[in-house]
Protein backbone atom coordinates (compact mmCIF):
# COMPACT_ATOMS: atom_id res chain seq x y z
CA UNK A 1 0.00 0.00 0.00
CA UNK A 2 1.20 3.50 -0.85
CA UNK A 3 0.09 6.68 0.88
CA UNK A 4 -0.30 10.31 -0.15
CA UNK A 5 -0.31 12.90 2.62
CA UNK A 6 -2.58 15.82 1.73
CA UNK A 7 -3.04 18.98 3.74
CA UNK A 8 -6.07 21.20 3.20
CA UNK A 9 -5.02 24.80 3.82
CA UNK A 10 -8.13 26.60 5.04
CA UNK A 11 -6.79 30.15 4.88
CA UNK A 12 -8.03 33.73 4.94
CA UNK A 13 -6.92 35.70 1.86
CA UNK A 14 -7.23 39.43 1.20
CA UNK A 15 -8.87 40.32 -2.10
CA UNK A 16 -6.45 42.16 -4.37
CA UNK A 17 -3.37 41.60 -2.22
CA UNK A 18 -1.61 39.26 -4.65
CA UNK A 19 1.88 39.64 -3.10
CA UNK A 20 0.53 39.07 0.41
CA UNK A 21 -1.57 36.08 -0.63
CA UNK A 22 1.39 34.57 -2.49
CA UNK A 23 3.64 34.97 0.54
CA UNK A 24 0.95 33.29 2.65
CA UNK A 25 0.85 30.30 0.26
CA UNK A 26 4.62 29.89 0.56
CA UNK A 27 4.60 30.19 4.35
CA UNK A 28 1.65 27.81 4.84
CA UNK A 29 3.13 25.23 2.45
CA UNK A 30 6.39 25.19 4.36
CA UNK A 31 4.55 24.85 7.67
CA UNK A 32 2.26 22.09 6.38
CA UNK A 33 5.25 20.08 5.18
CA UNK A 34 7.27 20.70 8.33
CA UNK A 35 4.51 20.03 10.86
CA UNK A 36 2.23 17.57 9.07
CA UNK A 37 4.45 15.90 6.50
CA UNK A 38 2.44 17.28 3.59
CA UNK A 39 3.25 15.96 0.14
CA UNK A 40 0.55 18.11 -1.48
CA UNK A 41 -1.10 21.21 -0.05
CA UNK A 42 -4.50 22.30 -1.36
CA UNK A 43 -5.44 25.99 -1.29
CA UNK A 44 -8.88 27.52 -1.92
CA UNK A 45 -10.34 28.89 -5.15
CA UNK A 46 -8.72 32.08 -6.48
CA UNK A 47 -6.37 32.18 -3.49
CA UNK A 48 -3.78 34.37 -5.21
CA UNK A 49 -6.19 37.24 -5.91
CA UNK A 50 -8.81 36.50 -3.22
CA UNK A 51 -12.49 35.78 -3.76
CA UNK A 52 -14.53 37.42 -5.15
CA UNK A 53 -12.22 39.84 -6.98
CA UNK A 54 -15.15 41.31 -8.94
CA UNK A 55 -14.12 44.02 -11.42
CA UNK A 56 -10.48 43.79 -10.37
CA UNK A 57 -10.51 40.97 -12.92
CA UNK A 58 -11.10 43.58 -15.61
CA UNK A 59 -7.92 45.49 -14.73
CA UNK A 60 -5.30 45.12 -17.48
CA UNK A 61 -2.56 44.42 -14.94
CA UNK A 62 -4.32 41.45 -13.31
CA UNK A 63 -2.81 38.93 -15.72
CA UNK A 64 0.72 40.31 -15.28
CA UNK A 65 0.44 40.30 -11.51
CA UNK A 66 -0.79 36.70 -11.44
CA UNK A 67 2.02 35.61 -13.78
CA UNK A 68 4.53 37.23 -11.44
CA UNK A 69 2.96 35.45 -8.45
CA UNK A 70 3.12 32.09 -10.20
CA UNK A 71 6.76 32.76 -11.06
CA UNK A 72 7.43 33.50 -7.40
CA UNK A 73 5.78 30.24 -6.33
CA UNK A 74 7.77 28.24 -8.88
CA UNK A 75 11.03 29.84 -7.74
CA UNK A 76 10.31 29.41 -4.03
CA UNK A 77 11.77 25.88 -3.80
CA UNK A 78 8.62 24.67 -2.07
CA UNK A 79 9.15 21.45 -0.10
CA UNK A 80 6.08 19.75 -1.58
CA UNK A 81 3.47 20.05 -4.33
CA UNK A 82 0.84 22.80 -4.25
CA UNK A 83 -2.63 23.08 -5.79
CA UNK A 84 -3.69 26.72 -5.84
CA UNK A 85 -6.43 28.83 -7.40
CA UNK A 86 -5.98 31.96 -9.54
CA UNK A 87 -7.37 33.73 -12.62
CA UNK A 88 -5.54 33.11 -15.90
CA UNK A 89 -5.73 35.30 -18.99
CA UNK A 90 -5.35 33.36 -22.24
CA UNK A 91 -5.76 35.15 -25.60
CA UNK A 92 -7.83 37.86 -23.95
CA UNK A 93 -10.10 35.37 -22.14
CA UNK A 94 -10.11 34.93 -18.37
CA UNK A 95 -10.40 31.48 -16.83
CA UNK A 96 -10.88 30.44 -13.20
CA UNK A 97 -7.91 28.12 -12.75
CA UNK A 98 -6.63 25.51 -10.34
CA UNK A 99 -2.92 25.03 -10.99
CA UNK A 100 -0.68 22.21 -9.76
CA UNK A 101 2.92 23.11 -9.01
CA UNK A 102 5.39 20.25 -8.49
CA UNK A 103 9.14 20.71 -8.01
CA UNK A 104 9.01 24.27 -9.27
CA UNK A 105 7.05 23.42 -12.41
CA UNK A 106 3.45 24.24 -13.26
CA UNK A 107 2.56 20.73 -14.38
CA UNK A 108 -1.21 21.06 -14.84
CA UNK A 109 -3.96 23.67 -15.04
CA UNK A 110 -7.69 23.03 -14.83
CA UNK A 111 -10.24 25.63 -15.95
CA UNK A 112 -13.47 25.72 -13.96
CA UNK A 113 -16.34 24.48 -16.11
CA UNK A 114 -19.45 25.44 -14.16
CA UNK A 115 -19.62 29.19 -13.56
CA UNK A 116 -22.24 30.16 -10.97
CA UNK A 117 -24.43 33.07 -11.96
CA UNK A 118 -27.08 33.19 -9.22
CA UNK A 119 -27.53 34.61 -5.72
CA UNK A 120 -24.25 36.37 -4.86
CA UNK A 121 -22.37 34.94 -7.83
CA UNK A 122 -21.85 36.53 -11.25
CA UNK A 123 -18.84 34.66 -12.58
CA UNK A 124 -20.13 34.70 -16.15
CA UNK A 125 -19.45 38.44 -16.12
CA UNK A 126 -15.74 37.69 -15.87
CA UNK A 127 -14.82 34.14 -16.77
CA UNK A 128 -14.99 31.84 -19.77
CA UNK A 129 -15.84 28.24 -18.81
CA UNK A 130 -13.44 25.39 -19.42
CA UNK A 131 -14.64 22.23 -21.12
CA UNK A 132 -11.99 19.61 -20.41
CA UNK A 133 -11.28 17.36 -17.40
CA UNK A 134 -7.89 17.42 -15.76
CA UNK A 135 -6.66 14.08 -14.42
CA UNK A 136 -3.04 13.92 -13.27
CA UNK A 137 -0.93 11.19 -11.74
CA UNK A 138 -0.04 12.01 -8.14
CA UNK A 139 2.04 9.24 -6.55
CA UNK A 140 0.44 6.68 -8.82
CA UNK A 141 -3.14 7.87 -8.15
CA UNK A 142 -5.13 9.21 -11.15
CA UNK A 143 -6.40 12.44 -9.56
CA UNK A 144 -9.05 14.80 -10.93
CA UNK A 145 -8.89 18.53 -10.23
CA UNK A 146 -12.10 20.56 -10.02
CA UNK A 147 -13.11 24.01 -8.77
CA UNK A 148 -16.03 24.83 -6.45
CA UNK A 149 -19.26 24.91 -8.51
CA UNK A 150 -18.10 21.95 -10.60
CA UNK A 151 -18.90 19.69 -7.67
CA UNK A 152 -22.53 20.87 -7.60
CA UNK A 153 -23.18 19.35 -11.03
CA UNK A 154 -22.98 15.71 -12.18
CA UNK A 155 -21.18 16.35 -15.48
CA UNK A 156 -17.66 17.24 -14.22
CA UNK A 157 -17.68 14.28 -11.83
CA UNK A 158 -18.85 11.84 -14.50
CA UNK A 159 -16.35 13.35 -16.96
CA UNK A 160 -13.48 12.86 -14.51
CA UNK A 161 -14.53 9.28 -13.76
CA UNK A 162 -14.68 8.52 -17.47
CA UNK A 163 -11.13 9.88 -17.78
CA UNK A 164 -9.97 7.32 -15.22
CA UNK A 165 -9.87 9.41 -12.05
CA UNK A 166 -9.78 7.52 -8.74
CA UNK A 167 -9.59 10.60 -6.49
CA UNK A 168 -11.03 14.13 -6.83
CA UNK A 169 -9.62 17.36 -5.40
CA UNK A 170 -12.06 20.27 -5.21
CA UNK A 171 -10.90 23.79 -4.24
CA UNK A 172 -13.54 26.26 -3.06
CA UNK A 173 -14.53 29.73 -2.04
CA UNK A 174 -18.00 28.80 -0.85
CA UNK A 175 -19.78 31.48 1.20
CA UNK A 176 -21.81 30.76 4.30
CA UNK A 177 -25.53 30.76 4.71
CA UNK A 178 -27.65 28.93 7.26
CA UNK A 179 -27.61 25.19 6.61
CA UNK A 180 -24.86 25.40 4.00
CA UNK A 181 -22.45 23.02 5.78
CA UNK A 182 -24.98 20.19 5.76
CA UNK A 183 -25.86 20.91 2.12
CA UNK A 184 -22.21 20.54 1.14
CA UNK A 185 -21.78 17.30 3.08
CA UNK A 186 -24.85 15.69 1.52
CA UNK A 187 -23.88 16.90 -1.94
CA UNK A 188 -20.33 15.57 -1.82
CA UNK A 189 -21.52 12.27 -0.44
CA UNK A 190 -23.81 11.88 -3.44
CA UNK A 191 -21.13 12.97 -5.91
CA UNK A 192 -18.54 10.62 -4.40
CA UNK A 193 -20.92 7.71 -4.83
CA UNK A 194 -21.69 8.84 -8.39
CA UNK A 195 -18.01 9.02 -9.34
CA UNK A 196 -17.01 6.06 -7.17
CA UNK A 197 -14.07 7.99 -5.78
CA UNK A 198 -13.14 9.93 -2.62
CA UNK A 199 -13.53 13.71 -2.82
CA UNK A 200 -11.29 16.16 -0.96
CA UNK A 201 -12.95 19.56 -0.38
CA UNK A 202 -10.98 22.61 0.79
CA UNK A 203 -12.80 25.87 1.52
CA UNK A 204 -11.60 29.37 2.36
CA UNK A 205 -12.50 31.27 5.51
CA UNK A 206 -12.87 34.97 6.20
CA UNK A 207 -15.09 37.96 5.64
CA UNK A 208 -15.22 39.82 2.35
CA UNK A 209 -17.66 42.74 2.43
CA UNK A 210 -21.05 41.06 2.99
CA UNK A 211 -19.83 37.52 2.36
CA UNK A 212 -18.43 35.21 5.01
CA UNK A 213 -16.50 32.08 4.06
CA UNK A 214 -16.87 29.52 6.79
CA UNK A 215 -14.20 26.92 6.04
CA UNK A 216 -15.34 23.53 7.30
CA UNK A 217 -13.08 21.76 4.79
CA UNK A 218 -13.64 18.00 4.70
CA UNK A 219 -13.08 14.71 2.93
CA UNK A 220 -15.49 11.90 2.02
CA UNK A 221 -14.64 8.41 0.84
CA UNK A 222 -16.01 6.67 -2.25
CA UNK A 223 -19.09 5.60 -0.29
CA UNK A 224 -19.80 9.19 0.70
CA UNK A 225 -18.77 8.68 4.32
CA UNK A 226 -17.17 11.61 6.12
CA UNK A 227 -13.55 10.80 6.97
CA UNK A 228 -12.14 14.15 8.08
CA UNK A 229 -13.50 17.61 8.84
CA UNK A 230 -11.88 20.91 9.80
CA UNK A 231 -13.35 23.46 12.22
CA UNK A 232 -15.50 26.29 10.89
CA UNK A 233 -14.71 30.03 10.88
CA UNK A 234 -11.00 29.69 11.69
CA UNK A 235 -7.84 29.16 9.68
CA UNK A 236 -6.76 25.55 9.90
CA UNK A 237 -4.57 22.89 8.32
CA UNK A 238 -6.46 19.61 7.91
CA UNK A 239 -4.37 16.52 7.25
CA UNK A 240 -5.89 13.79 5.06
CA UNK A 241 -4.07 10.55 4.26
CA UNK A 242 -4.95 8.91 0.94
CA UNK A 243 -4.21 5.18 0.73
CA UNK A 244 -3.79 3.30 -2.55
CA UNK A 245 -3.57 -0.46 -3.04
CA UNK A 246 -4.15 -2.50 -6.20
CA UNK A 247 -5.92 0.37 -7.96
CA UNK A 248 -8.26 1.05 -5.04
CA UNK A 249 -8.14 4.41 -3.28
CA UNK A 250 -9.29 4.91 0.30
CA UNK A 251 -9.01 7.58 3.01
CA UNK A 252 -7.65 6.99 6.48
CA UNK A 253 -9.75 8.28 9.36
CA UNK A 254 -8.58 11.79 10.14
CA UNK A 255 -9.35 14.74 12.39
CA UNK A 256 -13.10 15.12 12.88
CA UNK A 257 -14.33 18.44 14.30
CA UNK A 258 -18.10 18.41 15.01
CA UNK A 259 -20.23 20.81 12.99
CA UNK A 260 -21.46 23.95 14.70
CA UNK A 261 -25.10 24.23 15.76
CA UNK A 262 -27.26 26.56 13.69
CA UNK A 263 -27.18 29.45 16.16
CA UNK A 264 -23.48 29.01 16.89
CA UNK A 265 -22.68 29.06 13.18
CA UNK A 266 -24.71 32.21 12.57
CA UNK A 267 -23.17 33.99 15.54
CA UNK A 268 -19.64 33.06 14.52
CA UNK A 269 -20.37 34.26 10.98
CA UNK A 270 -21.41 37.65 12.35
CA UNK A 271 -18.27 37.87 14.47
CA UNK A 272 -15.97 36.91 11.60
CA UNK A 273 -17.70 39.27 9.17
CA UNK A 274 -17.31 42.23 11.52
CA UNK A 275 -13.72 41.38 12.46
CA UNK A 276 -12.48 41.07 8.90
CA UNK A 277 -14.33 44.12 7.60
CA UNK A 278 -12.86 46.30 10.34
CA UNK A 279 -9.35 44.84 10.22
CA UNK A 280 -8.96 44.42 6.47
CA UNK A 281 -10.10 48.01 5.92
CA UNK A 282 -7.72 49.38 8.53
CA UNK A 283 -10.10 50.85 11.11
CA UNK A 284 -8.86 51.41 14.67
CA UNK A 285 -12.04 49.93 16.07
CA UNK A 286 -15.78 50.59 16.12
CA UNK A 287 -18.23 52.92 17.80
CA UNK A 288 -21.97 52.28 18.06
CA UNK A 289 -25.06 53.69 19.63
CA UNK A 290 -26.18 51.61 22.62
CA UNK A 291 -29.89 52.24 23.17
CA UNK A 292 -30.77 49.66 25.79
CA UNK A 293 -32.63 47.69 23.11
CA UNK A 294 -32.04 44.19 21.80
CA UNK A 295 -30.45 45.07 18.42
CA UNK A 296 -27.72 47.31 19.77
CA UNK A 297 -27.15 44.89 22.65
CA UNK A 298 -26.49 41.96 20.30
CA UNK A 299 -24.40 44.15 17.99
CA UNK A 300 -22.24 45.23 20.92
CA UNK A 301 -21.66 41.62 21.98
CA UNK A 302 -20.66 40.69 18.43
CA UNK A 303 -18.31 43.68 18.20
CA UNK A 304 -16.52 42.84 21.46
CA UNK A 305 -16.19 39.17 20.48
CA UNK A 306 -14.83 40.25 17.09
CA UNK A 307 -12.39 42.97 18.14
CA UNK A 308 -11.88 42.86 21.88
CA UNK A 309 -13.24 45.33 24.42
CA UNK A 310 -10.35 47.77 23.95
CA UNK A 311 -11.40 48.52 20.35
CA UNK A 312 -15.12 49.06 21.00
CA UNK A 313 -16.84 52.24 22.17
CA UNK A 314 -20.57 52.51 22.89
CA UNK A 315 -22.52 55.73 23.29
CA UNK A 316 -25.89 56.05 24.99
CA UNK A 317 -27.64 59.11 23.52
CA UNK A 318 -30.75 59.70 25.63
CA UNK A 319 -33.65 62.01 24.87
CA UNK A 320 -36.73 63.02 26.82
CA UNK A 321 -38.47 59.80 25.77
CA UNK A 322 -35.63 57.50 26.80
CA UNK A 323 -36.68 55.39 29.77
CA UNK A 324 -34.62 54.81 32.89
CA UNK A 325 -34.78 51.09 32.05
CA UNK A 326 -32.99 51.73 28.74
CA UNK A 327 -30.35 53.88 30.39
CA UNK A 328 -29.74 51.34 33.14
CA UNK A 329 -29.62 48.35 30.78
CA UNK A 330 -27.16 50.07 28.46
CA UNK A 331 -24.87 50.99 31.35
CA UNK A 332 -25.18 47.47 32.76
CA UNK A 333 -24.16 45.79 29.51
CA UNK A 334 -21.27 48.20 28.98
CA UNK A 335 -20.02 47.38 32.48
CA UNK A 336 -20.35 43.63 31.89
CA UNK A 337 -18.31 43.83 28.70
CA UNK A 338 -15.77 46.31 30.06
CA UNK A 339 -15.92 48.64 27.05
CA UNK A 340 -15.39 52.38 26.80
CA UNK A 341 -18.87 53.83 27.44
CA UNK A 342 -20.16 57.36 27.27
CA UNK A 343 -23.51 59.12 27.69
CA UNK A 344 -24.19 62.11 25.43
CA UNK A 345 -27.66 63.65 25.47
CA UNK A 346 -29.15 64.63 22.12
CA UNK A 347 -31.47 67.15 23.77
CA UNK A 348 -29.42 70.29 22.95
CA UNK A 349 -28.68 69.11 19.40
CA UNK A 350 -32.34 68.38 18.74
CA UNK A 351 -33.38 71.74 20.18
CA UNK A 352 -30.83 73.49 17.94
CA UNK A 353 -32.23 71.76 14.87
CA UNK A 354 -35.78 72.66 15.86
CA UNK A 355 -34.76 76.26 16.43
CA UNK A 356 -33.11 76.47 13.02
CA UNK A 357 -36.20 74.94 11.41
CA UNK A 358 -38.79 76.89 13.39
CA UNK A 359 -39.83 79.07 10.46
CA UNK A 360 -40.00 76.07 8.09
CA UNK A 361 -42.10 74.10 10.58
CA UNK A 362 -44.46 76.95 11.47
CA UNK A 363 -48.16 76.01 11.39
CA UNK A 364 -47.40 72.27 11.09
CA UNK A 365 -48.13 69.37 13.42
CA UNK A 366 -45.53 67.10 14.96
CA UNK A 367 -45.11 63.85 13.03
CA UNK A 368 -42.32 61.44 12.09
CA UNK A 369 -40.17 64.41 11.07
CA UNK A 370 -39.34 65.13 14.68
CA UNK A 371 -38.72 61.43 15.32
CA UNK A 372 -36.29 61.31 12.40
CA UNK A 373 -34.50 64.39 13.74
CA UNK A 374 -33.79 62.47 16.93
CA UNK A 375 -32.21 59.65 14.96
CA UNK A 376 -30.23 62.08 12.83
CA UNK A 377 -28.96 63.89 15.92
CA UNK A 378 -27.57 60.57 17.09
CA UNK A 379 -26.07 59.91 13.67
CA UNK A 380 -24.22 63.22 13.77
CA UNK A 381 -22.68 62.36 17.14
CA UNK A 382 -21.55 58.91 16.05
CA UNK A 383 -20.03 60.13 12.80
CA UNK A 384 -18.16 62.91 14.60
CA UNK A 385 -16.63 60.37 16.99
CA UNK A 386 -15.82 58.14 14.02
CA UNK A 387 -14.06 60.93 12.15
CA UNK A 388 -12.09 62.06 15.17
CA UNK A 389 -10.96 58.63 16.38
CA UNK A 390 -10.77 56.59 13.17
CA UNK A 391 -13.34 54.15 14.54
CA UNK A 392 -15.96 52.88 12.12
CA UNK A 393 -19.62 53.32 13.06
CA UNK A 394 -21.27 49.95 13.38
CA UNK A 395 -24.98 50.21 12.60
CA UNK A 396 -27.47 48.17 14.59
CA UNK A 397 -30.59 47.69 12.41
CA UNK A 398 -31.93 44.22 11.70
CA UNK A 399 -33.32 42.65 8.50
CA UNK A 400 -36.97 42.92 9.51
CA UNK A 401 -36.72 46.67 10.07
CA UNK A 402 -34.66 47.26 6.94
CA UNK A 403 -37.18 45.28 4.91
CA UNK A 404 -40.09 47.57 5.80
CA UNK A 405 -38.10 50.80 6.04
CA UNK A 406 -38.32 51.03 9.83
CA UNK A 407 -35.07 52.99 9.87
CA UNK A 408 -33.99 56.59 9.31
CA UNK A 409 -31.75 57.61 6.47
CA UNK A 410 -28.72 59.54 7.80
CA UNK A 411 -29.88 58.61 11.31
CA UNK A 412 -29.78 55.10 12.72
CA UNK A 413 -28.76 53.91 9.23
CA UNK A 414 -25.55 55.90 9.37
CA UNK A 415 -22.35 53.88 9.50
CA UNK A 416 -19.89 51.71 7.65
CA UNK A 417 -21.02 48.16 8.42
CA UNK A 418 -24.04 46.33 9.78
CA UNK A 419 -23.69 43.14 11.79
CA UNK A 420 -27.44 42.39 11.77
CA UNK A 421 -28.38 43.48 8.25
CA UNK A 422 -29.45 39.95 7.27
CA UNK A 423 -30.73 38.87 10.72
CA UNK A 424 -34.54 38.88 11.18
CA UNK A 425 -35.82 40.25 14.47
CA UNK A 426 -36.86 36.92 15.98
CA UNK A 427 -33.42 35.51 15.19
CA UNK A 428 -31.91 38.52 16.97
CA UNK A 429 -33.61 37.36 20.17
CA UNK A 430 -32.49 33.75 19.62
CA UNK A 431 -28.89 34.86 19.07
CA UNK A 432 -28.98 37.04 22.18
CA UNK A 433 -30.07 34.08 24.27
CA UNK A 434 -27.43 31.91 22.59
CA UNK A 435 -24.69 34.46 23.39
CA UNK A 436 -25.77 34.52 27.01
CA UNK A 437 -25.18 30.75 27.25
CA UNK A 438 -21.48 31.49 26.69
CA UNK A 439 -21.40 34.30 29.25
CA UNK A 440 -24.28 36.48 30.36
CA UNK A 441 -23.40 39.80 28.75
CA UNK A 442 -26.89 40.94 27.67
CA UNK A 443 -29.21 41.91 30.54
CA UNK A 444 -32.32 39.73 30.73
CA UNK A 445 -34.59 42.78 30.71
CA UNK A 446 -33.21 43.77 27.29
CA UNK A 447 -34.38 40.42 25.93
CA UNK A 448 -37.78 40.30 27.62
CA UNK A 449 -39.05 43.88 27.22
CA UNK A 450 -41.26 44.82 24.22
CA UNK A 451 -39.14 46.31 21.40
CA UNK A 452 -39.33 50.08 21.07
CA UNK A 453 -37.49 52.85 19.24
CA UNK A 454 -38.41 55.32 22.06
CA UNK A 455 -38.92 58.18 19.61
CA UNK A 456 -42.30 59.13 21.10
CA UNK A 457 -44.02 58.73 24.48
CA UNK A 458 -44.86 55.09 25.33
CA UNK A 459 -43.95 53.99 21.81
CA UNK A 460 -43.52 50.29 20.96
CA UNK A 461 -42.78 48.69 17.59
CA UNK A 462 -46.15 46.93 17.53
CA UNK A 463 -47.84 50.33 17.24
CA UNK A 464 -46.85 50.44 13.58
CA UNK A 465 -45.74 46.91 12.69
CA UNK A 466 -47.30 43.45 13.00
CA UNK A 467 -45.85 41.26 15.76
CA UNK A 468 -42.38 40.19 14.67
CA UNK A 469 -43.34 36.50 14.81
CA UNK A 470 -45.83 37.21 12.02
CA UNK A 471 -43.85 39.90 10.22
CA UNK A 472 -40.73 37.73 9.90
CA UNK A 473 -42.72 34.86 8.42
CA UNK A 474 -44.34 37.13 5.84
CA UNK A 475 -41.00 38.71 4.97
CA UNK A 476 -39.39 35.30 4.57
CA UNK A 477 -42.09 34.23 2.11
CA UNK A 478 -41.94 37.47 0.12
CA UNK A 479 -38.20 38.23 0.11
CA UNK A 480 -36.45 34.88 0.35
CA UNK A 481 -39.01 32.61 -1.33
CA UNK A 482 -40.49 35.05 -3.88
CA UNK A 483 -44.12 34.44 -2.90
CA UNK A 484 -46.61 36.99 -4.21
CA UNK A 485 -48.94 38.79 -1.82
CA UNK A 486 -51.81 36.58 -3.02
CA UNK A 487 -49.77 33.43 -2.33
CA UNK A 488 -48.95 34.64 1.19
CA UNK A 489 -52.59 35.51 1.92
CA UNK A 490 -53.60 32.07 0.68
CA UNK A 491 -51.49 30.59 3.49
CA UNK A 492 -53.83 32.17 6.05
CA UNK A 493 -52.30 35.58 6.73
CA UNK A 494 -54.48 38.66 7.05
CA UNK A 495 -54.87 40.21 3.60
CA UNK A 496 -54.71 43.87 4.62
CA UNK A 497 -51.61 43.26 6.70
CA UNK A 498 -49.83 41.36 3.92
CA UNK A 499 -50.61 44.02 1.32
CA UNK A 500 -49.28 46.71 3.64
CA UNK A 501 -46.07 44.82 4.42
CA UNK A 502 -45.43 44.11 0.75
CA UNK A 503 -45.93 47.78 -0.12
CA UNK A 504 -43.50 48.79 2.61
CA UNK A 505 -40.86 46.39 1.31
CA UNK A 506 -41.22 47.59 -2.26
CA UNK A 507 -41.25 51.31 -1.60
CA UNK A 508 -38.23 51.23 0.73
CA UNK A 509 -35.79 49.83 -1.80
CA UNK A 510 -34.28 53.32 -2.08
CA UNK A 511 -33.37 53.22 1.62
CA UNK A 512 -31.77 49.81 1.43
CA UNK A 513 -29.72 50.88 -1.57
CA UNK A 514 -28.13 53.52 0.68
CA UNK A 515 -27.66 51.27 3.69
CA UNK A 516 -24.33 50.04 5.01
CA UNK A 517 -23.04 46.73 3.76
CA UNK A 518 -23.53 43.93 6.25
CA UNK A 519 -23.02 40.24 6.98
CA UNK A 520 -24.99 37.83 4.80
CA UNK A 521 -26.33 34.73 6.59
CA UNK A 522 -29.34 33.78 4.44
CA UNK A 523 -29.82 32.69 0.85
CA UNK A 524 -31.41 36.06 0.00
CA UNK A 525 -29.85 38.99 1.75
CA UNK A 526 -30.26 42.66 0.88
CA UNK A 527 -27.30 43.39 -1.36
CA UNK A 528 -25.69 41.13 -3.94
CA UNK A 529 -28.57 38.63 -3.72
CA UNK A 530 -31.52 40.93 -4.31
CA UNK A 531 -31.15 43.59 -6.99
CA UNK A 532 -34.50 45.26 -7.51
CA UNK A 533 -34.93 48.53 -9.42
CA UNK A 534 -35.74 51.49 -7.20
CA UNK A 535 -37.99 53.09 -9.81
CA UNK A 536 -40.49 50.59 -11.19
CA UNK A 537 -44.18 49.93 -11.75
CA UNK A 538 -44.25 46.26 -10.77
CA UNK A 539 -47.30 45.16 -8.79
CA UNK A 540 -46.50 42.47 -6.26
CA UNK A 541 -50.06 41.37 -5.55
CA UNK A 542 -49.96 38.31 -7.78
Amino acid sequence: MSTLQLVLAQINSLVGDIPGNTAQVIDVTQRAHRELGAELVLFPELTLCGYPPEDLLLRPSMGRRIDAALGQLQAAELPCAVLVGYPRVVAGKVFNIAGLIVDGELVAEYAKQKLPNYQVFDEMRYFVPGDQPCVVDIKGIPTAITVCEDIWHPEPVAQAAAAGAKLMLNINASPFHRGKAQERLELLGNQARLGRMPIIYVNSIGGQDELVFDGGSFAVDAQGKLRARAPEFVEHLLSVQVQSRDGRVALAQGEMVPAESDLAAVYRALVLGVRDYVNKNGFNGVVLGLSGGIDSALTLAVAVDALGKERVEAVMMPFRYTSDLSKNDAADQAQRLGIHYRVISIEPIFDAFMGALAEEFADTQRDTTEENLQARSRGVILMAISNKKGAMVLTTGNKSEMAVGYATLYGDMVGGYSALKDVPKILVYELARYRNTISEVIPETVITRPPTAELAPDQVDSDSLPPYEILDEVLNLYIERDFSAADIIARGFDGEMVERVVRLVDRNEYKRRQAAVGVRISERGFGRDRRYPITNGWKAGE
